[in-house]
């Protein structure tokens, strides 16, 4: 198997891995620099580093740096370590480099409006791929989004052929309220790593409690970033897009948000 193109289908796939290789070698061991072994996201691997206990750990390691997004470099002493003989040692100094293999972060522009063309522009920027969803193909096209990974012209469209994951950011910024709390019913429940609504505190608060009525329960919302942005005073479609963008690069990176944003403290809203 091509690791490489095993890679390519994986990150195509939305799917995370790991790739292990070894970067140093010195003295004698059953393999060489630049070997690699790759470890999917359900624990299956392609390729070898040597076999035996430091592959075992290295398999370990890299569920590690899957889950924290971080690479990570090991070094084992093979010479006298009774713990790693099963299989592997002649004697020798190994280095391993396990570096995660993400797929593109993508954010999911729903409402192609003048905040979502400057967004879309900005997030490119930084390395986001785009999808723009908007039911008026006035606004949904490759004319304003000609770099978009995707156009949808229906939200029904959307919610069957998008499949939320670790890498996806849902940015709801529709035409009206109605739109944005059918398209937050949706958003709510799937495993985006960030769901953010615009609108002031009053609208987030009202569409809750609508759908609350609905059935949804309020601990379903403290993952919701609402009103979307870092607060920075923005009034232009341009700066409350630095601020919508600031906040996805926050969360991509796990920097601290204002503990506010998730409404994690706020009372229930069935007792509002």
């Amino acid at each position: 198997m091509d690791l490489f193109e095993e890679i390519v289908r994986i990150r195509n796939a939305g799917q995370r891995c790991a790739l292990a290789t070894i970067v140093h070698t010195n003295g004698s061991i059953p393999s060489y620099e630049s070997s690699r072994m790759l470890v999917r996201e359900d624990g299956s691997i392609a390729g070898t580093i040597g076999g035996g206990c430091v592959e075992a750990d290295v398999w370990a390691a890299a569920k590690e740096v899957m889950e924290r997004e971080t690479p990570r470099k090991m070094v084992f002493n093979l010479n006298h370590d009774a713990s790693y003989d099963s299989g592997l040692i002649c004697g020798g100094t190994l280095e391993v480099f396990v570096e995660p293999v993400l797929p593109q972060a993508t954010v999911y522009l729903f409402g192609a409006g003048h905040v979502a063309t400057a967004l879309a522009k900005a997030a490119e920027a930084v390395g986001f791929a785009v999808s723009v969803v908007d039911d008026r193909e006035t606004f949904a096209n490759r004319e304003r989004f000609p770099t978009a990974k995707e156009v949808f012209t229906t939200y029904e469209e959307a919610f069957e052929r998008i499949t939320p994951n670790s890498s996806s950011y849902l940015v709801i910024a529709t035409r009206g309220h109605r739109d944005d709390m059918r398209v937050l019913a949706w958003a709510a429940r799937t495993a985006a790593r960030y769901v953010g609504m615009i609108g002031s505190k009053r609208k987030v608060f009202s569409v809750y409690q609508a759908l609350e009525r609905e059935g949804f329960r309020p601990e379903e919302f403290e993952k919701i970033y609402a009103p979307i942005g870092l607060s920075i005073g923005a009034r232009s479609p341009e700066e409350i897009a630095v601020s919508i963008l600031a906040e996805l690069i926050a969360v991509r990176r796990e920097a601290s948000v204002d503990s506010h944003k998730k409404l994690a403290t706020r009372p229930a809203l069935s007792a509002r």
